[in-house]
């Protein structure tokens, strides 16, 4: 049983890694995993850099340190949060969507890999196992 975790962990690195690459290979160059992670998060009305912070795990510290690094980048805008005041409210720019189309075609074109290695019904069955054992929430690990 102890092989279920390691070959889980071992095909959500796989995948974080065909995303990555497939973002490169699309020109989105020098972007690290956490920062598609916090696009994820950021889609698709934006969020607070608190829950940025929550959402990856880290610090809101960290989290407003790759914040910073995103706007330098021109992948997201901070605002004025519209429901406090007190909090800042960081949105994608046209950059920042553009490169999470980026990562979901990069993610479907990984899919499709499996699909053709394991057949497209025993995915669809992987998937639906996986539905009623997996819990929504945080896509990083807090390690």
């Amino acid at each position: 049983m102890l092989a279920l975790p390691a070959l889980l962990l071992g095909a959500a690195g796989t995948l974080v890694q065909a995303i990555h690459d497939g973002v490169e290979r699309r020109g989105f160059v020098g972007l690290r995993p956490a920062h598609g992670f916090a696009f994820v998060r950021l889609t698709p009305d934006g969020a607070s850099i608190a829950e940025v912070a929550e959402h990856l795990g880290v610090t809101k510290q960290a989290a407003s340190q790759l914040v910073d690094d995103l706007v330098r980048r021109g992948y997201v805008r901070v605002q004025t949060h519209p429901r406090d005041a007190r909090a800042k409210l960081v949105t994608l720019t046209e950059a920042g969507w553009a490169c999470t189309v980026a990562a979901d075609e990069a993610a479907l074109e990984a899919v499709r890999e499996w699909a053709e290695e394991l057949g497209s019904d025993r995915v669809g069955e992987l998937v639906a196992d996986l539905a009623r054992v997996a819990k929504p929430g945080r896509l990083k690990p807090l390690w």
